[in-house]
Formats: structure tokens, sequence, C-alpha cells
């Protein structure tokens, strides 16, 4: 892994880093996150009598649209033509949350984990706002990039990453 910061220039500016001489290759990234909240809430949206609509179907579409507007959202990042864009909401009744994991794709000179984690984001948020009214404790929690392929540095797994420690909360 490269210790240099390459959003900053020689001056130490701020700077969209220069990808023009980079090989296009296909990029994909998936990035995972879920929502906890209580079983009451969860059984609604299961059962589809939340009074602001279909949340998970809802909640699909703006990840979707987060991933292809995170250029906009990110200051240093770069407007991707995406060639795919894939988000699984799964409902776990074990500990009442959905899980969401975004997997995106384009053939370019730069990788797509910031979409992936924006759809993500989104998509949870989503939730948290379609559900708000009958449960503000929602939490969002476990929000990390899973895969990533192509490019240079080719593939990269999150399980690869030594003495990991989850985050507490």
């Amino acid at each position: 892994m490269s210790d240099q910061l390459n959003h900053f220039n020689a001056r130490g500016e701020a700077h969209m880093v220069d990808v023009g001489s980079k090989t296009a290759t296909v990029r994909r990234a998936i990035a995972q996150g879920k929502i906890i909240m209580q079983a009451e809430t969860l059984q609604r949206i299961i059962k589809g009598e939340n009074k602001k609509g279909d949340v998970l179907s809802v909640a699909r579409i703006a990840g979707i649209m987060a991933a292809k507007k995170t250029a906009e959202l990110i200051p240093l990042c770069h407007p991707l033509a995406l060639s795919h864009i894939d988000i699984q909401l799964e409902v776990n009744s074990v500990d009442n949350s959905v899980v969401c994991i975004a997997t995106v794709e384009t053939t370019g000179q730069t990788g797509v984990e910031m979409e992936a984690l924006t759809a993500v984001q989104l998509s949870l948020l989503t939730i948290y706002d379609m559900c708000k009214a009958m449960d503000r404790g929602m939490k969002m929690e476990a929000i990390f990039l899973r895969d990533k392929s192509g490019g240079k540095s080719g593939e990269w797994h999150h399980d690869q990453l030594a003495n990991h420690q989850q985050p507490a909360g």
C-alpha cells in the first residue's frame, strides 16, 4: 500500500488526481453496511406497512442514484460512466437489520470504490428517512469496502486485512 496521499500536489494543496495516463480497465467495487432497528419497524418494512411506501424499493433506487451522483457529492472524486450498479437489500430478523450490498462497475481509468460506498450510505439513509417517524433510534454501522478489482493494484478483499478490528459501536 502506498503511504503517499495523492490528492495533494507538491505544494500540499488539494487537487483532483490526473488519471489521464492510466489504462482503462474493468473496475468493480463492492461495499456493504447495515441499519439496525426495532423489531416492529423491520416487520412493518417486510409487510409493506410503511405510510411512505415500499421502503426497500425506494432505498434501492436511492442507492443507484447516489452511485451515479458521487462525483457531485465528493469534491475530488472523478465523474465516471458507470456500466452496472446493483443494490441488494437483505432483511435480517436475527438482529433486526437490513444489510445493503452495493456492487458498482465501470470500464475506466479510476476505481469505483467511492460510488459503491456512497450507494450503501444513501440506501441506508433512505431507510432511516422513510422509517424515522416510528423509530428514531435506528443505527447505521459496519459500512465498509468489501472488494475491489481492476486497475494497477488489481484485486483487493476486505478479509485480507491483517489485524483488522471492527470499530466499536
